[in-house]
């Protein structure tokens, strides 16, 4: 099992790895919409934060070997199911191969954050 640890991705906010690769696939924690320089959730809605989710996922996919196009499946999560068709409009853009998927929606999340995301994907080393 290998730690993955990105710099270009906000540092973990508790006791766990912000990815672990393992038999050829890498499986994300979930990521939330904060700024990785300043620790602070970015400002905004469910578009801004849902851009800022898909920054910091593409930063430690990237750190593992992987990237987006590698993603096999996400969990999403939303304080608000209002914005569901919003986070669709952000993540469409994102997520061309549409991997299978996963959408529950949240009672809250860390820091206040309306939108958080994991996923697991394949290594490319």
């Amino acid at each position: 099992m290998e730690i993955v640890v990105s710099k270009e991705a906000p540092s973990a906010i508790g006791p766990y790895s912000q990815a672990i690769i393992e038999n050829g696939m890498v499986y994300t924690s979930g990521q939330i919409p904060l700024i990785p320089e300043t620790g602070e959730l970015i400002s905004g809605g469910i578009k801004e934060q849902t851009e800022q989710v898909i920054r910091n996922l593409s930063a430690v996919l990237a750190a593992a070997g992987s990237n987006l196009e590698n993603v096999v499946k996400t969990t999403c999560f939303l304080t608000d199911m209002a914005g569901f068709v919003a986070f669709n409009e952000v993540y469409a853009e994102h997520f061309d191969k549409k991997p299978a998927r996963s959408c529950i929606a949240a009672l809250a999340l860390p820091r206040g954050a309306k939108v958080e995301v994991e996923a697991i994907a394949k290594v490319n080393r």
